[in-house]
């Protein structure tokens, strides 16, 4: 690791974990980073009457924000120091629905591929029981994470 680049991708969501930190959109979803790990990333979260849809069904938004944050925080573990990612496409498949009753649902990402350029990862997501809710694939780009700041 190269320190003028500070640490790579897993160091920094190995450090999330340890600090027990979770950025803002996980405190107001009720979603945390519960495990990490090289290409693999896990959320839980237990969606309540907040999440519901008028259907009185929890949201489609909630379980893809799910999906889409273990995509994304599985290929952050693969990021070298000095790199960013941001989500081009992320593709869901929605299987059975989420209620306030289906418990803590948990969403497992996995990094497929990553290279200088982009990442591919994909995420299913389980409600309580064990059962299958839905599926995701993602395609990431990657960038040198120095371009944010140049740019605005």
């Amino acid at each position: 690791m190269d320190e003028a680049d500070g640490p790579n991708g897993l160091d920094q969501v190995r450090a999330l974990l340890a600090g027990g930190q979770q950025p803002p959109y996980g405190r107001k979803m009720g979603v945390s980073l519960v495990e990490a790990g090289p290409g693999h990333a896990v959320f839980e979260g237990t969606p309540d009457d907040s999440c519901l849809n008028p259907m009185g069904t929890v949201h489609g938004g909630y379980a893809a924000a799910m999906l889409d944050s273990a995509c994304g925080i599985a290929t952050h573990t693969g990021l070298k120091a000095g790199q960013a990612y941001t989500t081009l496409e992320l593709k869901t498949s929605f299987l059975r629905p989420l209620t306030p009753h289906s418990g803590t649902v948990r969403a497992v990402g996995r990094l497929i591929s990553i290279t200088r350029r982009a990442a591919f990862a994909e995420a299913s997501l389980h409600d309580g029981a064990g059962r299958l809710c839905a599926t995701a694939t993602s395609t990431l780009l990657v960038f040198d994470a120095h371009q944010t700041t140049k740019t605005q």
